[in-house]
């Protein structure tokens, strides 16, 4: 029996990244890509991730550096830190590949990489979504995960913070 492959060997840069993702394409395999902070991971996150994962052969998960996270969030997170939030990420099955991106939007990344599917969450409107131009003007496609009710991190945070009181 083969031994898993350690979660931290998921963990790519963007060079080794677009590399994968040129052996993907000359293969004939459809890759799929969704971004965020996933700070602290909750059950929407995970469906999001199964949705996404199922949209392609393989599923890259690009997360914001700590330092967009706290541009993004404000400067109390991430809670967590962007090489443990990778590596709980790559430690999931249906997580082929994370990579970490420093920019404040993946639109780099997502020039780099071209996927053949980009996915983000249903409470993105579709025209703000990052990278959308990219993926469809390559013949790619843009598709939207309905939002699970009350998940979120932030609404996790709050609820700690007052149950603290």
């Amino acid at each position: 029996m083969n031994a898993p492959r350690p979660a931290t060997s998921k963990i790519l840069t963007r060079e080794a990244l677009v590399e994968v993702r040129q052996r993907l394409r000359s293969k004939g395999r459809k890759l799929a890509f969704t971004n965020g902070c996933f700070d602290l991971l909750h059950s929407g996150h995970i469906r999001t991730l199964e949705f996404a994962r199922s949209r392609g052969d393989a599923l890259v998960v690009a997360i914001n550096a700590d330092a967009g996270v706290r541009g993004l969030k404000g400067p109390g997170r991430p809670i967590v830190p962007e090489h443990e939030r990778a590596e709980v990420l790559a430690a999931l099955a249906c997580v082929d590949y994370v990579v970490i991106f420093p920019e404040a939007d993946p639109g780099d990344l997502i020039r780099a990489v071209v996927p053949d599917v980009l996915v983000k969450g249903g409470d993105w409107a579709e025209h703000a979504i990052v990278g959308r131009d990219t993926v469809e003007a390559a013949g790619g496609r843009v598709e939207r995960v309905p939002p699970v009710e009350g998940r979120s991190t932030t609404n996790i945070i709050v609820k700690v913070l007052e149950s603290d009181r």
